[in-house]
């Protein structure tokens, strides 16, 4: 901002008024509450991730999105069981379900395809659906594996706790 007297800028006044500000921001009180506003930030995550699991462990309450169940389509009956037990060995799920071929129609490269395929419903952590994802796609036979995911909303508790026993939380 500047002011202009006789044709001439009043710097005098436009310097003052940027030092205050600059005065201002700098004062140490100012610059704590700034602080604090920003170490808030970066860890509310895992204050909210703590007061649920405490609130769980106290009500007995289920925490919604904690375990997940993910979709994987496989080509055939072998490929499903290989990657099911490599799955498990590897315990990034407390269980998968194998169910029988279903007929699918989808897009490839410009092109509706029709196939038959194996589903596997698999049961983990939500915290594991990375890892599972990047391991399904190394093993795969297709190019582009599917693999969906979905959160939990509610459950039965004492499964919910077997998945949890299960599978280790890194």
């Amino acid at each position: 901002m500047t002011f202009v007297v006789n044709g001439k800028m009043d710097w005098l006044c436009q310097r003052c008024h940027r030092e205050s500000i600059i005065q201002s921001f700098f004062r140490p009180g100012f610059f704590i509450i700034c602080l604090g506003m920003l170490l808030t930030l970066v860890i509310y995550p895992a204050l909210r991730t703590v007061g649920l699991q405490l609130h769980s462990t106290l009500t007995g309450s289920y925490i919604s999105g904690h375990h997940s169940v993910i979709l994987i389509n496989c080509p055939n009956e072998q490929a499903a069981k290989d990657i099911s037990r490599a799955i498990m060995e590897r315990r990034l799920a407390a269980g998968v379900n194998i169910f029988p071929k279903s007929y699918t129609m989808y897009y490839w490269k410009g092109e509706i395809q029709d196939a038959t395929e194996i589903i596997l419903l698999v049961k983990t952590r939500t915290s594991k659906i990375q890892k599972l994802t990047d391991f399904v796609k190394s093993i795969h036979p297709y190019e582009a594996p599917e693999v969906l995911s979905f959160p939990v909303e509610d459950g039965s508790l004492s499964y919910m706790k077997w998945i949890d026993d299960a599978v280790p939380d890194d």
